[in-house]
């Protein structure tokens, strides 16, 4: 449910959104797609090293 975003939608209609903030939110989310699709990229062509495996169970601490 979290990587579908159904939270995130269900926290933003508890309280009315202004529509600049609606903009400010919009293309913030654009901008962290665009890296996010421009870093995947540049990992698949050698540009950058692969991220590391996560191991379950280590905490982060």
């Amino acid at each position: 449910m979290q990587r579908e975003g159904s939270f995130r939608e269900m926290k933003r209609h508890v309280h009315f959104e202004k529509p600049s903030e609606k903009r400010a939110r919009q293309k913030a989310e654009a901008v962290r797609r665009a890296r996010k699709l421009a870093r995947k990229r540049a990992q698949r062509e050698g540009l950058l090293p692969a991220p590391k495996p996560r191991v379950p169970g280590a905490g982060g601490r």
